[in-house]
């Protein structure tokens, strides 16, 4: 959790600071807050001290929950449920998590046996309220976490599904937070919500600004052993690789383990248990590196992760945020080291405008360049060996991408093809 510590509070952030208040005071918000500035914490202390002070009505049976709150992804529900047990470890509420792929089971007991705060993703939510394993009538509490990522997903309908089943909106507190707040997300607050109170945190400039940003120009063959290289020089720890398509991230995933480094691949097809079981690695200092596709860069709590890659750039520009929001958490600084190959290097305009700034960029000394790299498996991003680079290295290499590829002087409609 960042702000607030289990022992009370250290410092706000600025989207706790302005939204504790209102929410302190039975109001409803919806809240503009990007990953990793202390939203969850937020309503979290919000949500008990809620349920400590309104006692849970006398016609309340087993099977009724006080609180929902819905998450978009598996990772944020868990993790949002992680913290929960710890700010609420000495309230007594019974609080549980519901999610799919994994524990169908397991999870469906734990709800018969009676709980005070539910967790989940919509789907497996639906699913456990249609078979009558809990119900939602005296629920004093609604949270939806990452409502933007909702719409994204396709759960919009699902969402609509749990709020028409939830108390009327006078008689509950709802609490909403969006990397966004957008037309289709306040036309959900002001639908669903009893006129609530808007916080607005402009969430990019307060990430970037904390991130110390690189931008290297490699050819597509250099992309491999300038990485390799970096990891090395950085004695890498805990750090996230992002990648565009989930088969560069498991080829990525084999050619680091084949040079040395302790790396897994997070994508979208991963089985649950592995999913957390890496993420759990990862969060305890177990797994150095963690190569990830765009599912995984909303909805993850990770604490000091030094270094973020974008082996490719992101192709929006909003996903740039996301991803190296990984880094620079609640105050704290970090490293962003991004790869403008001939690829993808088509996004950065856009990146740049969205940011406000014009990223910095470093030319690729030869000595950066790992000489030793292991049998990359071959394809797009396998290791052809090459010549070490002449003298009047500018910072985007000095010369014009080889023939047949594409630069970032070609339109963005030709994103996608060839990969």
């Amino acid at each position: 959790m960042q702000g607030i510590r289990d022992a009370g509070f250290t410092y706000c952030t600025p989207i706790q600071a302005q939204t504790l208040p209102l929410a302190l005071s039975g109001r409803d918000v919806a809240g503009q807050a990007q990953t990793g500035t202390g939203k969850t914490a937020a309503f979290l202390v919000a949500m008990y001290q809620a349920l400590l002070t309104r006692p849970a009505p006398a016609s309340r049976n087993r099977g009724s929950i006080l609180a929902l709150i819905v998450a978009p992804t598996r990772e944020l529900a868990v993790q949002i449920h992680h913290d929960a047990e710890i700010l609420g470890r000495h309230t007594g509420f019974r609080q549980a998590v519901v999610y799919g792929g994994i524990d169908y089971d397991k999870q469906r007991r734990q709800l018969e046996d009676g709980i005070d705060v539910l967790i989940g993703t919509p789907g497996r939510l639906i699913d456990y309220f249609k078979q009558h394993c809990f119900d939602m009538r005296h629920a004093q509490i609604l949270v939806l976490d990452e409502a933007d990522r909702m719409f994204d997903l396709g759960f919009i309908a699902d969402i609509r599904y749990l709020l028409r089943r939830l108390p009327h909106p006078e008689k509950r507190q709802s609490m909403l937070f969006s990397a966004t707040l957008s037309h289709r997300v306040l036309e959900l607050a002001y639908e669903h919500m009893n006129n609530p109170e808007l916080v607005r945190i402009e969430p990019d400039k307060m990430t970037v600004d904390l991130v110390r940003q690189i931008m290297y120009y490699p050819a597509m063959e250099e992309k491999l052993p300038l990485l390799v290289g970096l990891l090395r020089q950085y004695e890498a720890r805990r750090t996230m690789i992002f990648v565009n398509t989930k088969r560069v991230a498991e080829r990525l995933e084999s050619t680091l383990k084949a040079n040395g480094f302790h790396a897994q691949a997070l994508s979208g097809d991963v089985p649950q248990n592995k999913r957390l079981k890496f993420l759990r690695d990862f969060h305890n200092g177990d797994l150095a590196v963690l190569i990830a596709t765009d599912v995984a860069s909303r909805g993850l709590h990770i604490p000091d992760v030094s270094h973020v890659f974008n082996f490719d750039l992101p192709q929006d520009a909003p996903d740039y945020v996301h991803r190296i929001g990984r880094t620079a958490r609640a105050g704290t600084d970090g490293d962003a080291i991004s790869f403008a190959c001939e690829e993808f290097a088509v996004s950065l305009p856009e990146i740049e405008s969205y940011i406000g700034h014009k990223i910095p960029s470093l030319p690729i000394p030869p000595e950066l360049l790992a000489t030793e790299v292991t049998a990359a498996p071959p394809g797009e991003y396998g290791y052809r060996p090459r010549p070490p680079r002449s003298g009047g290295h500018s910072g985007q290499g000095g010369r014009r991408p080889p023939p047949g590829r594409r630069g970032a002087h070609q339109s963005k409609g030709a994103r996608g093809r060839g990969r």
